[in-house]
């Protein structure tokens, strides 16, 4: 499948998108953005994995790496620096002209939640939206969250061990997808009920189920 690399100019500095494009012969439904977390980039298993189901079934995924990422710092910086980056790269991501999903893992999913109604989304995505700091549930992050699903179509996937949030956890309404034994990289334990890889395939099967959902993907 098709992949190419584009640099965006943001106010936050370079971003970069990487796309990842339906087969020859098979036109695009829609985008589906993803951004990373703060402690890793697209490499995740789960952008990764979505990136190589999604195209098949007429998705274009596009991973972006925030400017921070890019320039090689290993610190991210503040949220609203996050969204304006996100923002200032949204324009790309909408070129094609095809509807976008705003999506991605962590704090990637955070910026997606919050930023999603004003750029114009059509639906948000949240792979290990960290509900609150590990062992601190009382500094909740839900308010981002259940915005977002007040006026735009919501998906999330949680594992079923994340220390940011188990699904249980979640407002009623928005609980998540849930990985059995996933931690907050959707990673599973070798003594876990399910191997590595059908892990994965519950992600972007409920993902992929989803976009069919909304009309983004085949089904």
């Amino acid at each position: 499948m098709p992949v190419t690399r584009q640099p965006v100019d943001t106010p936050a500095g370079e971003a970069r998108i990487t796309w990842h494009r339906p087969p020859k012969g098979v036109a695009a439904r829609g985008v589906l953005a993803l951004g990373h977390g703060a402690g890793g980039g697209i490499e995740a298993r789960d952008l990764a994995a979505l990136a190589a189901a999604l195209p098949p079934r007429a998705v274009s995924v596009a991973l972006v790496e925030q400017p921070w990422r890019v320039a090689g710092r290993r610190l991210a910086p503040a949220p609203k620096t996050l969204d304006a980056g996100w923002a200032g790269l949204w324009p790309a991501l909408a070129r094609p002209g095809l509807p976008v999903v705003a999506g991605g893992r962590s704090a990637g999913a955070r910026v997606a939640c919050r930023t999603a109604k004003e750029l114009g989304a059509a639906a948000v995505l949240t792979l290990a939206f960290p509900l609150h700091p590990p062992g601190k549930p009382e500094k909740s992050r839900a308010g981002e969250l259940t915005a977002a699903a007040g006026v735009l179509p919501l998906l999330g996937v949680q594992g079923g061990n994340d220390p940011f949030g188990h699904p249980e956890e979640f407002p009623a309404g928005h609980v998540p997808v849930e990985v059995p034994h996933g931690d907050h990289g959707f990673a599973v334990p070798k003594r876990a009920a399910i191997g590595q890889d059908e892990a994965l395939r519950i992600v972007t099967d409920a993902v992929g189920a989803w976009l069919a959902g909304l009309g983004l993907a085949t089904p």
